[in-house]
């Protein structure tokens, strides 16, 4: 029987490009009406085209369109839409934008705005961690100034790392080796924060160079939370993930099942409802995991739990928005098989991954059992260079880690993007690595990697 939505008939998404195409998927799902936003630049595109309706919200640049509040509310006034989904990046996590959706008299898909805040400010986020008993990394309070950064060093022992307390997408963050590395690096990191999140405020972490990016999937409806696994994210770019798998290769079972206890402690300590991620650094010279962030959104790599899992996540935000109580229970939730995603982005690798905007000229895309593309792209489409790269994802899944990553291989060979550079070339050796085959990988292990393969991206 089909799903008739109670309070929302109509969901405009504020969002563009491959996530705006998959939530307009879900809502269509559940007989639910999708609204499309777009700037100049985006008019046509494919979530355009899949939507009942389109809103033209401004210029190419995103402050200009996307990221401004009252011209994406008004568009979901003028359409009378019951409800806004934010996707990820843009105002997905902006406490302020939460607020005035629900004051406008719709539904933000999503928790709170007042979870947002809380756990969007990674340092309000890190005192809840402790709250619920989660590990945190040996860190400072938010520093007051380069004298105060010194004095929480010396506690914390180099190196460490600068973090802006609102940052996100690897931006915001400095390594520091020595004091006088620290007293350089403050004043340009804390200036770099005000720049890019127009907040300056910073604080310290110590700096696991070896350590695994692993993070657990949570979803609640503000009165049950459930864990759906963890993520492995560690083959990261510049500090942006580049290849995500499900489940991490590097736990055993019983450090999978304290991971996810944690993950699920914090997520119930704030009532959490939606989707949301907490982030987590595995040491596995220590033999401990340690919270680094939340995120109160649908993640890029939600995908794999999809695949691992069976439950849809964006199709359950919805549910959940719509006034669903949450349909698992945790013994519900079981691992099966492995999944494996590749980002793929409009960059080109043998040029230090410049941006590669142009027209797609051709674009084929692998097919069969155990593969998914989660994609923005047809013939003919003008990839503008005015937002992130990421065009396409592509998504393998088959009974064991091994399997899917001979079948990502093939895949691989059989996908193609003509018109643009894209970073598929990065990929074509890297899963035949001895080291990532294995599962042998850590958060530098890519930048390494690339520097004595061909120099690709160095």
């Amino acid at each position: 029987m089909s799903y008739k939505p109670k309070k929302i008939k109509k969901v405009l998404i504020a969002n563009r490009g491959e996530i705006a195409v998959r939530v307009i998927q879900a809502a269509h799902e559940l007989d639910m009406l999708a609204v499309a936003i777009c700037s100049d630049a985006d008019i046509g595109n494919l979530a355009s085209q899949l939507a009942d309706e389109v809103v033209h919200i401004g210029e190419n640049l995103a402050h200009k369109s996307y990221l401004d509040m009252d011209k994406v509310i008004d568009a979901a006034k003028q359409v009378n839409a019951d409800a806004i989904h934010p996707g990820y990046g843009f105002l997905s996590e902006n406490p302020v934008f939460a607020k005035k959706v629900v004051d406008a008299g719709m539904i933000f898909v999503g928790p709170s705005s007042d979870i947002i805040k809380t756990m969007g400010d990674k340092a309000a986020a890190i005192l809840k961690a402790k709250e619920a008993n989660v590990p945190t990394i040996p860190g400072s309070p938010v520093l007051s100034d380069v004298e105060n950064a010194i004095s929480e060093a010396k506690k914390i022992g180099y190196p460490v790392v600068i973090k802006a307390i609102a940052g996100g997408g690897g931006k915001g963050i400095r390594i520091v080796q020595n004091e006088q590395d620290l007293k350089e690096q403050y004043v340009i990191a804390s200036s770099e924060a005000l720049a890019a999140f127009g907040n300056g405020g910073v604080y310290l972490e110590a700096y696991l160079p070896k350590a695994r990016h692993i993070e657990v999937q949570v979803l609640g409806d503000g009165k049950d939370v459930i864990h759906l696994y963890d993520r492995e994210c560690s083959l990261q770019r510049r500090r942006q993930k580049v290849v995500e798998e499900a489940p991490s290769p590097a736990l055993s079972a019983e450090m999978r099942e304290n991971l996810c206890k944690s993950a699920l402690g914090l997520a119930k300590l704030v009532n959490y409802k939606g989707a949301g991620t907490l982030e987590f650094l595995y040491d596995e010279e220590r033999g401990g995991f340690y919270f680094l962030e939340m995120n109160t959104r649908i993640q890029v790599e939600h995908a794999i739990t999809e695949m691992i899992t069976g439950v849809d996540l964006v199709r359950e935000m919805l549910r959940i928005a719509d006034g669903e109580p949450l349909r698992f229970k945790q013994e519900d939730i079981k691992i099966k098989g492995h999944s494996i995603e590749i980002r793929i982005n409009a960059e080109d690798p043998s040029n230090n991954f410049f941006p590669s905007p142009g027209k797609i000229s051709e674009v084929f895309y692998p097919t069969g059992s155990g593969i998914r593309v989660d994609s923005m792209l047809f013939n003919g489409r003008v990839i503008p260079p005015f937002y992130d790269s990421l065009v396409a994802k592509l998504i393998i899944y088959d009974e064991n880690r091994a399997m899917a990553i001979s079948r990502m291989n093939r895949a691989l060979r059989q996908v193609r993007i003509e018109g643009i550079k894209t970073t598929l070339p990065l990929f074509n050796d890297l899963f035949k690595d001895e080291d990532v085959a294995s599962g042998n990988y850590h958060i530098n292990f890519l930048e390494s990697w690339m520097a004595t393969h061909n120099n690709k991206g160095a």
